[in-house]
């Protein structure tokens, strides 16, 4: 069903590209169409493959597998009700292809109707039995376990995913799905062998060792985790992603001294790896952080009127975009991962969109804002200074910077600390003492929840400062 690289957690929810039914009938002009339109669509290709796909289902009104292929492409889109709705058309016509049945489960899950998802999915395993159609159904059942992981049907997601690798020893997403499933239920030992077989299937692959690793993690399982990252840098030396999570996972447990900050080609690495799934993986997590920043932007600067200039600093896909634009006459978002990019293209909503670090980004644009906003970003950095005197810079006198960063527990007299999921916290006397030396008013710090983490909350800051405006107090 789908062309991808780097697996996760989530695969349920990103809906892919495989080949339909074949088209029948004389038209041989239909069938090189949609295939032009389904290699648009593969390549990502959004802009071109919507006019392709369009003007199919212009000269062959209700053709099922045009309307298949743009429900797909309006689920990259965000346009989720739509793709529910054109895909629904599509299997009125083909109620038999377990593909299309397969990717109206992912985009319901990602719309929050799970149990229409589960239908989706099982109608899928029953269509695709067959000897020819399989795959789908090893696909749908891997989809089906992830789906009851997430409305914590733990037993169920078990016993689907044993089905799914008895059907295909050799899938290497429902493998690494079953690890997480049984390392949620604490059977460590068989979760590791599972992950291991998933880490044979994809011997270039290093996302899903360091999914387990985080899991790990929020088990306090860290021991483990040093070893299996110590493995992964025998294999693979100078490797970004695991340098940083053993400094992570050494950091929480002894003394060592921790990076100052996630190096660039960690954030990279780790974020390029999960952009098809970021939204998803969020969207489970109860991810908080947007609707905040905008909820404080609007306390700092008023209702929205379209007048600021703003960028988004470290947009990712760009969440925070649909918020931040009624307030924006223009709207910039700069984030170092190119996948993150090409998903907040798809939304339309910024003016434009840099691939840079983001201090460099900021020293490079003085005095060019009103208004710098930044949702879980800052929570890649230890020491906050050189990022908060960027911002302070690219701040027009009066401008406003709104941030969230992961809270220190109470108690916690350090200034930030590098936790073992890779992210640092800070602790709030180390916030209003560097927000001050880089010159900025600070309104009082928020407490805030961020987002779940196994079953946890996630504690953190929610920051507002303002630039003092020129000859007198910041409004």
């Amino acid at each position: 069903m789908k062309v991808r690289k780097t697996p996760t957690a989530a695969a349920a929810a990103a809906p892919g590209v495989s080949a339909g039914p074949a088209v029948t009938g004389p038209s041989v002009d239909l069938s090189k169409a949609l295939a032009a339109a389904i290699d648009l669509l593969r390549d990502e290709r959004i802009d071109e493959a919507e006019p392709a796909l369009q003007s199919i289902l212009k000269r062959w009104p209700g053709q099922p597998d045009a309307l298949h292929y743009l429900g797909v492409l309006r689920h990259t889109q965000g346009r989720l009700e739509e793709a529910v709705s054109l895909i629904r058309e599509a299997l009125a016509s083909m109620p038999d292809f377990p593909g299309a049945w397969n990717n109206l489960g992912n985009v319901l899950l990602l719309a929050g109707r799970g149990t229409e998802a589960a239908q989706a999915y099982e109608r899928a395993v029953q269509f695709a039995s067959g000897v020819k159609n399989g795959a789908e159904a090893v696909r749908a059942l891997n989809n089906l376990g992830v789906l009851h992981r997430k409305l914590h049907q733990i037993d169920r997601s078990e016993l689907v995913l044993r089905e799914a690798v008895q059907r295909d020893p050799a899938f290497a997403d429902a493998w690494y799905n079953l690890s997480i499933t049984l390392i949620e239920m604490g059977r460590i030992p068989e979760g590791l062998v599972a992950h291991s077989k998933a880490v044979a299937l994809w011997p270039e692959e290093a996302q899903s060792r360091q999914e387990v690793i985080r899991a790990l993690t929020r088990l306090g399982e860290h021991e483990r985790c040093a070893k299996l990252l110590r493995e992964w840098l025998a294999e693979d030396p100078g490797n970004a992603v695991a340098e940083h999570m053993l400094a992570a996972c050494l950091a929480s447990d002894t003394a060592e001294v921790a990076p100052a900050r996630a190096s660039d080609d960690y954030v990279q690495q780790v974020f390029d790896g999960f952009a098809a799934s970021f939204d998803a993986k969020l969207e489970a997590l109860n991810y908080r952080a947007p609707g905040l920043v905008i909820d404080a932007l609007r306390a700092a600067v008023g209702a929205p009127d379209g007048r600021l200039d703003i960028v988004d600093a470290g947009c990712g896909t760009g969440l925070c975009g649909p918020g931040l634009k009624p307030f924006a006459r223009r709207l910039a978002g700069c984030d170092l991962s190119e996948g993150m990019l090409r998903r907040a293209h798809t939304r339309t909503l910024y003016d434009v969109l840099h691939q840079a670090e983001l201090m460099h980004y900021l020293r490079t644009q003085p005095a060019a804002f009103d208004a710098v906003v930044s949702a879980d970003t800052l929570c890649y950095f230890g020491a906050l200074e050189e990022a908060l005197a960027a911002a302070h810079a690219a701040l027009r006198p009066g401008g406003a910077l709104v941030f969230t960063v992961e809270a220190l527990r109470a108690g916690n007299a350090t200034s930030h600390r590098l936790q073992a999921n890779g992210r640092y916290a800070h602790g709030a006397d180390y916030l209003r003492k560097v927000l001050a030396d880089a010159g900025f008013e600070t309104r009082p710090l928020q407490a805030e929840t961020l987002r779940m983490e196994g079953g946890e909350p996630v504690p953190g800051w929610l920051v507002t400062a303002l630039k003092p405006a020129t000859g007198g107090a910041a409004t």
